[in-house]
């Protein structure tokens, strides 16, 4: 079977620096994966030369074996909140139906379909009684929540998020997990930037472990090992044994949540 998600060679440089070196990341159809790496790493840089949005000196992104500009709409991608202007003037249905915009093209204006996959959209993330809210009057996880129902609208089979986790609370967190989770029921393919290594284990099956290169990627059980995030983040995390979620004591949980992105 294709990969969902095929990612090889990728090369991207700054002012002569490079950010990413020779990268290759599979992704399967059907698995919840984290990119997991320290500060720098360039895990962001990784999916937005993956979607186009920053030029690589080399490599290529494959969508179930075709380019990407030829199956972009295959692909639903959040943000990071802190990347975007929450204080243009729209309502929060009025994002969500501008994830329908790629369905109709440029000359069809969204109608009554569009309307009622937004609302149900939004009924998905529990934020259907602010429809008619301004974006810019919601707290950071509500917003957090109307991105992912931008994302939901488009009916993709590729969803990759950065940091969908981050500034949120305990709350969103935990819808945002249930969703990550239906998505995976429904054989789409998730991909997240993440930065909390304490809780990879619980919500991901498969990790891709960065730093500039890529040090492993597979399943969470067989690469998120003390060795192999000792060669991502430079011998900083101290534990004994594989990691996993029943193994991880009260200490060894707070060192984890030290090495942050």
């Amino acid at each position: 079977m294709l990969p969902a998600l095929e990612i090889t060679d990728l090369t991207v440089a700054y002012h002569d620096r490079p950010v990413l070196w020779d990268v290759d990341v599979r992704a399967p159809a059907g698995v919840l994966m984290a990119i997991v790496g320290p500060n720098g790493a360039g895990k962001t840089t990784l999916i937005k030369a993956a979607l186009g949005l920053v030029r690589p000196a080399a490599g290529q992104t494959l969508i179930f074996g075709r380019p990407y500009a030829e199956q972009r709409r295959l692909v639903a991608y959040v943000p990071q909140r802190g990347s975007v202007d929450w204080d243009f003037p729209t309502t929060v249905l009025d994002v969500v139906m501008m994830g329908r915009y790629g369905n109709l093209g440029w000359f069809r204006r969204p109608g009554a379909r569009e309307r009622a996959l937004a609302l149900a959209a939004l009924e998905q993330v529990r934020m259907a009684e602010f429809a008619h809210r301004q974006i810019s009057q919601l707290s950071g996880g509500q917003q957090q929540r109307v991105f992912l129902a931008r994302a939901l609208v488009q009916d993709a089979q590729i969803y990759i998020m950065d940091e969908p986790f981050q500034g949120v609370d305990a709350v969103t967190e935990r819808a945002i997990v249930a969703l990550l989770r239906d998505l995976r029921t429904r054989g789409r393919t998730v991909v997240v930037v993440h930065h909390d290594l304490q809780t990879v284990p619980e919500y991901f099956d498969w990790v891709t472990l960065i730093n500039v290169r890529r040090i492993a990627s597979g399943p969470v059980r067989e690469v998120f090992t003390e060795a192999n995030l000792r060669a991502t983040y430079g011998g900083r995390i101290a534990f004994p044994g594989p990691v996993s979620a029943d193994r991880l004591s009260e200490a060894q949980e707070q060192t984890l949540s030290t090495a942050t992105d």
